[in-house]
């Protein structure tokens, strides 16, 4: 087996006992060391009082990108959570599906720090609707 198919392996299991991501309709879209997209289709359950997808859902998808982004470069027994994050809107996330881009910007022994765009597509166009930095820390199983 690759290392390239054992962190995809170890990224997928995780990411499928996430009840939540199967609530919002999300999936694994790319792994790659320090780098995880997520994508979630729109829906109207999905949605606020506008009819745009939610903060929660974006924000959502955003920080469990960064986290297994992090998870990528954590070293073997570790999991990791969030810490802290700030998220920016930059406008309304309206588009018929969403993809969340996690990357590691740096790495230490017990903090990885993460940036993440979520963009809406319509189509092949997307625009940037949601920026985050994120703190991942790593803890032993």
């Amino acid at each position: 087996m690759t290392g390239n198919n054992t962190l995809h392996q170890r990224i997928a299991g995780s990411f499928d006992a996430q009840g939540l991501m199967t609530t919002l309709g999300a999936r694994l879209a790319l792994v790659s060391e320090g780098e995880v997209h997520i994508e979630m289709p729109f829906s109207a359950a999905l949605s606020q009082q506008h009819g745009y997808a939610h903060a929660g859902a974006i924000t959502s998808i955003v920080d469990s990108a960064c986290g297994y982004a992090a998870l990528t470069v954590a070293p073997p027994g570790c999991e990791v959570v969030t810490a802290e994050f700030k998220t920016n809107f930059m406008r309304p996330a309206l588009g018929e599906r969403f993809l969340a881009v996690g990357k590691v910007s740096s790495k230490g022994k017990m903090l990885t720090v993460c940036t993440g765009e979520v963009r809406a597509f319509q189509g092949a166009q997307y625009k940037v609707v949601a920026l985050m930095q994120a703190t991942i820390v790593n803890v032993q199983r």
